[in-house]
């Protein structure tokens, strides 16, 4: 297991002794000189500060913090619900009324989870609903909002994607048919009952589960997800918080995913939001490679990035991409022989993303060669997402 890092220093680097660090003309010859890179070791020392204090845009950096704030406000282990309710009698295989989708902002609810709770429902005997699906609360369907639940009723129609099918089908290989649900009402046919029925609750993977996986694909969902931690100003606060107070003012945050045209980093100030992220994993037991891409191991932006041998399993970050701005950005940390776990943040501006990935990589692999280190000790979970929703049976309330 990688060496835990000891207590962050909150004492500012010195300019001077940064600009004469050894790995100075490596940043220069690299990166570009104007370009920002900050690299600190377990202990607080600063091994490289170029550019460090200045804010530029960090594209998908920015769901570190958001990262940080719903693990704050939430805990690794909270499940979104999902709740199925009839607003009318149900007799024999139809329910006489609308199908109620109480939602409270699950942003992992995909085709494959609406045809598991399909599937649940037909077992249960359902098979229509005279009325419609309706929603009640936040429904974000296939990463998009579904004010109006149109996209969720073509899967549980039996209109999702033939892929879904196969992936849910494997949790259950007796079942031949995908699941469906006759629904034959396009309009809500009355209010709410006084007391709808629950038939089944989906509870999601639990959000650490949930934040590594949003997190290996930088999917932008992370913007709504926000909003589960108290929404982008609570996020730039926290983060602020866990900074320096000479770092506050270089940290701003329009958005929790990185598409605001206002958010700014430093590098300086990313690398003490990941370490801060870092310790709050440690409160419960977890690690930064459970809620971050490990290169070269886990699929999505690392998978093809820093994957060489002697490269692949060492570097646990987050990519952040954004050419409209001119923004590509890598924050992240590796497990040293001599330094400890040892944190990095590349700030790219104007530079354009291919050519600023490639020298990215070409700074972080010599970092690698010079800190002579080990792999992360950490395998990813093979399972699908949908495996590890949680349903059950609703109750009878009455």
């Amino acid at each position: 297991m990688a060496g835990t890092p000891a207590a962050v220093t909150c004492a500012a680097p010195s300019p001077t002794a940064a600009s004469a660090s050894p790995l100075a003309p490596l940043a220069r010859s690299l990166l570009g000189a104007g370009q920002g890179v900050y690299v600190e070791a377990a202990d607080g020392t600063v091994l490289l500060s170029q550019a460090a204090n200045r804010p530029v845009h960090p594209a998908s950096v920015s769901k570190v913090p958001t990262t940080l704030a719903l693990l704050r406000r939430l805990g690794p282990d909270h499940r979104f619900t999902t709740t199925f309710l009839a607003t009318g009698p149900v007799r024999g295989d139809t329910l006489e009324g609308d199908l109620l989708v109480a939602s409270d902002g699950d942003p992992y609810f995909v085709d494959e989870n609406a045809l598991l709770v399909t599937a649940r429902l037909n077992a249960l005997g359902l098979r229509r609903v005279t009325g419609t699906l309706r929603p009640r609360g936040p429904l974000t369907f296939d990463w998009q909002p579904d004010d109006d639940a149109a996209r969720l009723r073509l899967a549980m129609t039996g209109q999702a994607p033939p892929p879904a099918w196969e992936a849910v089908r494997a949790l259950s290989p007796g079942d031949t048919a995908p699941p469906a649900l006759r629904i034959d009402g396009l309009d809500a046919q009355a209010t709410d009952a006084a007391d709808p029925q629950p038939l089944l609750v989906h509870r999601s993977q639990t959000l650490i589960e949930l934040a590594k996986q949003l997190n290996d694909y930088s999917n932008n969902v992370f913007k709504p997800l926000a909003d589960a931690a108290g929404g982008a100003g609570e996020v730039e606060a926290l983060a602020r918080s866990a900074v320096p107070a000479a770092m506050r003012d270089e940290i701003t945050l329009g958005d929790g995913a990185g598409t605001d045209a206002r958010n700014r980093l430093s590098p300086r100030a990313a690398v003490k939001i990941l370490r801060a992220l870092e310790r709050e994993l440690e409160r419960t037991g977890h690690r930064l490679v459970d809620i971050l891409p490990v290169a070269g191991v886990d699929a999505g932006t690392l998978h093809d990035r820093l994957n060489a041998p002697g490269e692949a399993g060492r570097v646990v970050g987050k990519t952040g991409t954004f050419g409209d701005y001119g923004a590509s950005a890598l924050v992240g940390a590796m497990p040293t022989r001599d330094h400890g776990t040892v944190y990095f943040a590349i700030l790219n501006h104007g530079v354009p993303v291919p050519v600023a990935r490639r020298r990215q990589d070409r700074f972080v692999a010599a970092l690698l060669a010079r800190l002579p280190g080990m792999r992360w000790d950490y395998q990813p979970d093979p399972r699908p997402a949908v495996a590890r929703a949680l349903l059950a049976t609703a109750p009878a309330t009455h």
